[in-house]
């Protein structure tokens, strides 16, 4: 288990977590601001997707899936995931401006 902070600075804490490649994770997120921000995790080619998708919907569109979750002001969930692959992954907040403000951290899966 993993407790993660998302928080109105737009960080996430801790800002570097490592993992290994095929054991479920559970991340506990807590958003402990008063803005909404969202938990997504992918590599830097899905960051930068959903970044787009996000922007072309005007971040209204964070909600719950198998690698990401929406966390509401003074809320927290629980999002499990396995990581398929070794690398470098990357969770991200992309409610508009909150990626592109740094809002995001970086995920060492290991073998």
């Amino acid at each position: 288990m993993i407790e993660v902070t998302l928080s109105d600075a737009l960080r996430i804490a801790p800002a570097r977590m490592t993992v290994t490649a095929g054991v479920p994770v559970t991340f506990v997120i807590t958003n402990g601001g008063l803005l909404d921000h969202e938990f997504y995790l992918g590599d830097a080619t899905a960051q930068a997707e959903h970044e787009a998708a996000m922007r072309s919907d005007a971040g209204t569109m964070a909600h719950d899936r198998a690698n990401s979750v929406a966390v509401p002001p003074g809320q927290t969930k629980e999002l499990t995931y396995s990581f398929p692959l070794h690398g470098e992954w990357l969770a991200g907040c992309h409610v508009t401006g909150h990626y592109a403000g740094g809002m995001r951290a970086t995920i060492t899966v290991t073998e």
